[in-house]
């Protein structure tokens, strides 16, 4: 829809951010585009950048970052994420994304199953 689109360059931005953050480990920037929610669950950037170096080790160290498709799934922004990690290997993502006064936050990342997706 036009919504999306039209949301789509602050979207990319936000994720983009963080994974320029997450690649110079400053995890105390990568933090901030956390939601509230995430914020909340976390407690503090230091527990946010275990939890994203041992869960998300493609994020933490990716190579090469590609956005796909953005969609709304019950009533939230979802914009799908590829990233090439340090072993040439391909993963796929799904940012969900809110807005509040400081504009586009992730509110939780999802690793997709490989299966059905081309390179």
């Amino acid at each position: 829809s036009f919504a999306q689109e039209e949301n789509k360059p602050a979207i990319t931005g936000t994720i983009q951010s963080q994974f320029d953050a997450l690649s110079m480990d400053d995890f105390e920037q990568a933090f901030t585009y956390a939601s509230p929610l995430i914020k909340r669950l976390f407690g503090t950037h230091e527990n946010f950048g275990v939890m994203v170096s041992k869960s998300y080790p493609m994020v933490h160290r990716a190579e090469d970052v590609r956005f796909l498709e953005l969609r709304s799934i019950a009533g939230a922004l979802h914009q799908k994420v590829q990233v090439r990690d340090a072993n040439g290997a391909l993963h796929f993502l799904d940012y969900e994304m809110i807005q509040d006064e400081n504009g586009w936050k992730i509110n939780g990342v999802q690793l997709l199953k490989a299966n059905g997706f081309t390179a």
